[in-house]
């Protein structure tokens, strides 16, 4: 028993350690990183997403950065909950958004049957693959049944760190073998795109999920 709590203790420090440093990066990028993502075109998966959702349904960004898709769906006329774990990419989001944006990390959601929506774009990727299946619990918790989820993680099989922060990569099958965790979590669509900045050649993998 003493050995488990010691190995669980680890974790906890190592995990904390991981989060800590990738929000660190954010915190220090956070100019050079919403230049470079503000004005990235994702209208045709934005649009994709908000066909499953009423219209002015209640939507939950999950990590989201600039605020880009925030707005986009906003000027759309839904119901924007904005939550990025950078404070300072939440107070620039802010601004570009025009309304409050939740400081708030992943582990940290506490939403019942809330959302008709939540939109994950490029924001789970940073998560240890031993935490990532606690989290997608609260997203399906968070979730309205028949609500969808959408989110988008880089593809491979790669995880550590690179560039400064913790990345977890996923291929089709680890994508399909995580969501066994939510079972009412039904996959509606699994598509791959290349990165929409053209400097970048990174292959995404887009998931689209519905709580049945």
């Amino acid at each position: 028993m003493g050995n488990n709590r010691g190995t669980a203790g680890y974790l906890l420090i190592q995990g904390a350690f991981i989060l800590n440093k990738t929000l660190a990066y954010y915190n220090e990028n956070a100019d050079k990183f919403i230049l470079g993502t503000l004005n990235v075109d994702m209208m045709t998966i934005q649009k994709k997403f908000i066909s499953y959702i009423p219209k002015g349904g209640k939507v939950l960004d999950l990590g989201c950065g600039s605020g880009r898709d925030s707005l986009f769906f906003k000027e759309l006329g839904y119901d924007v909950t904005a939550v990025d774990g950078s404070a300072e990419m939440c107070i620039q989001a802010e601004k570009n958004i025009g309304q409050p944006v939740i400081n708030m990390t992943f582990d940290k959601l506490d939403y019942e049957a809330e959302f008709d929506g939540i939109w994950a774009c490029a924001s789970l990727l940073h998560v240890p693959s031993r935490d990532i299946k606690d989290v997608l619990i609260k997203i399906e918790k968070a979730l309205k049944t028949g609500g969808y989820f959408y989110f988008s993680v880089k593809y491979g099989d790669y995880e550590g760190e690179r560039e400064g922060r913790y990345y977890t990569d996923y291929t089709e099958q680890s994508v399909e073998t995580l969501f066994t965790a939510v079972p009412l979590l039904k996959m509606v669509d699994m598509w791959l795109t290349d990165d929409a900045r053209p400097e970048r050649n990174d292959r995404w993998i887009n998931c689209i999920w519905v709580k049945k």
